[in-house]
């Protein structure tokens, strides 16, 4: 059975991003309930020279909007990087899972084989579709929400890896 490039891609970026979201608004239950202040979690980083957690945040969402738009040959929307709360981050996540469910099947067809050129701090690269999914998209999405989450259970907010993996 062959997997379409539309399944690789959109439902595990919805399924991330909603579950990234709960975590978020675990973390504002927390802060409110501890009495810490939002910001200093929004600015926690697991080591000085990472992101801290708003940036994990904005480039997951980022990863799976501008992913899924390349792959679909469709202009992502932009988002100012401007999230000061929670609110703000869980937002965002939502509009961007809003822009995946916009996107249909037939408009990845031959994604797989599509070359997929982005901007990165040092330029412009190109890959071929389907290693620039798996290879690329998917693992930094995974990468900055898992880091999020690093972020969130470091500073004591209880969330486990079933938050993290979500339902299905």
């Amino acid at each position: 059975m062959k997997i379409s490039m539309y399944e690789a891609s959109v439902p595990p970026f919805v399924h991330a991003l909603e579950n990234l979201a709960a975590i978020l608004e675990k973390a504002a239950v927390h802060c409110e309930a501890k009495k810490v202040d939002p910001a200093v979690l929004m600015n926690s980083r697991l080591y000085p020279d990472m992101f801290p957690l708003v940036k994990q945040v904005q480039i997951a969402a980022d990863a799976a909007k501008g992913g899924s738009g390349r792959l679909a040959q469709v202009e992502p929307p932009a988002f100012e990087d401007n999230e000061a709360s929670f609110a703000d981050l869980v937002a965002r996540l939502r509009k961007t899972v809003a822009f995946l469910q916009t996107l249909k099947p037939a408009q990845f067809d031959g994604a797989e084989d599509r070359t997929c050129t982005w901007k990165t701090r040092k330029g412009e690269k190109s890959m071929q579709g389907m290693p620039y999914l798996l290879g690329h998209v998917l693992p930094n999405l995974y990468f900055h929400a898992t880091t999020a989450y690093a972020i969130l259970r470091h500073n004591g907010v209880e969330i486990g890896k079933g938050d993290f993996l979500g339902s299905r």
